[in-house]
């Protein structure tokens, strides 16, 4: 019972620096154009994904039941998934590198897992077909394929938002343009929070979740005090006390800040004014928005960075500081692989121990 409650807050702690890791999702455009002080930006952001974590458990749900086989997920899985994540984010964050906190629980719960079921590959749910509605789900689906689409979708569309933008706009003047586009950044970063906050804070609801579901199929909540019931998951499904706890958390996180990466985006990247940031917290939370409805574990960072990127691009290809996003591509390719490697020996040894 103590290893469980243990688990749940290493899995509190992993939400929390989610929060200040990818605080820079939200607010990094919005402190660069200068609309917003650091401090009111992170409380804004803050509140957004408080309320953006509340509404729905479709990513939840992938994250605790579609993507390995939950016979072969223990407790001692769960805890190992979740360090080798904590291990990463923190590693990145110290870097400047706006990683994925998505793909580093994701790779760290496939490592884990294999390591589980002895190397066997078979345990992860790598493309099935869902009975009940006949869509394509699984780690190649819901996963692999949005880590390669959804920053190509954010390039594109990036650039051709704000290429329309600037046709449209081209009569006017930089100081009305300026003015106008500030104001309305304030409601596209508070969206792009909110966006934020229904995909990046359900994926700590679904690992919850599956460990309480795996408790319970295992015996361990058996003999609990009348007071510890609730608890008891006889069938995968995310609580209202559990999505709570998570959205209290990221937002806790959110309001640490993560300066680090809020330089990486807002300013080494592109020099960016309002009408850009516009532009990519538009085409950002939209694209989150829709994955979020799908179910798919989105990377928030991805598509945000790649929104710059395009953004950038309406300027001149050499506005785009292409080093930086080289570090930043290198962050991405590796964070899967990476995780789940650490992942996998963090639970070897700990088989080896408890055996």
């Amino acid at each position: 019972m103590s290893l469980i409650v243990t688990v749940i807050l290493i899995a509190l702690v992993f939400e929390y620096i989610n929060g200040f890791h990818d605080t820079a999702n939200a607010i990094a455009t919005v402190v660069s154009t200068k609309v917003l002080t650091p401090r009111q930006a992170v409380i804004m952001a803050a509140v957004c994904n408080l309320a953006g974590a509340m509404a729905g458990v479709s990513v939840a749900t992938t994250i605790g039941r579609g993507l390995v086989d939950t016979s072969y997920v223990t407790t001692w899985t769960i805890l190992c998934a979740l360090l080798a994540a904590i291990v990463w984010n923190l590693l990145t964050w110290w870097l400047g590198l706006p990683s994925s906190s998505s793909h580093a629980l994701i790779g760290g719960l496939c490592g884990a897992t294999m390591a589980t079921a002895h190397g066997d590959w078979k345990v992860i749910h790598w493309s099935v077909i869902n009975s009940a509605t006949g869509a394509a789900e699984g780690l190649w689906h819901k996963v692999v394929v949005p880590m390669f689409a959804s920053p190509v979708f954010g390039f594109v569309c990036g650039f051709v938002l704000m290429g329309f933008l600037l046709f449209a706009l081209q009569k006017l003047t930089p100081r009305i343009i300026n003015k106008v586009f500030g104001r309305l950044q304030l409601v596209t970063s508070a969206w792009m929070g909110f966006s934020h906050g229904t995909n990046d804070a359900q994926k700590t609801m679904g690992i919850i979740a599956l460990l309480l579901y795996t408790g319970t199929s295992s015996g361990m909540f058996d003999h609990v005090p009348a007071w510890l019931h609730f608890l008891r998951t006889p069938k995968f499904e995310v609580a209202l006390w559990i999505k709570a706890c998570c959205a209290l958390t990221i937002a806790a996180g959110t309001a640490a800040g993560g300066w680090r990466i809020i330089r990486t985006l807002g300013h080494k990247m592109v020099r960016l004014q309002p009408i850009h940031g516009f532009a990519v917290q538009t085409t950002a939370a939209a694209i989150i928005q829709i994955a979020s409805h799908l179910g798919i574990p989105l990377s928030t960072t991805h598509v945000i960075s790649a929104s710059i990127m395009g953004v950038g691009a309406t300027k001149r290809l050499s506005a785009v500081k292409w080093g930086v996003v080289g570090q930043m591509m290198w962050a991405w390719v590796l964070t899967i692989p990476v995780t789940a490697f650490i992942a996998y020996w963090l639970e070897r040894i700990c088989i080896l121990i408890r055996s």
